[in-house]
């Protein structure tokens, strides 16, 4: 990994608490082991607009379609 100062001219000790910060983090990262994929959040869940029924034909059926219930 390369490091490259693109703007101002940092002191030696600036450099070294900022690559210490970056090695840190990029070892905790390292050692964080991949939690459990979450589950989908049902409020956004798209099947829970759509119903598994047809609604049937007239002049509401539109409304029917989005509202659950």
């Amino acid at each position: 990994m390369t490091i490259k100062v693109v703007r101002g001219n940092p002191t030696p000790e600036e450099l070294a608490a900022a690559l210490t910060v970056v090695r840190a983090r990029a070892a905790a990262a390292a050692a964080t082991p991949p939690g459990p994929p979450t589950a989908r959040d049902t409020w956004s869940d798209p099947s829970r607009i759509a119903s598994h029924r047809l609604p049937q034909p007239g002049p509401t059926a539109w409304t029917r379609t989005y509202w659950p219930g």
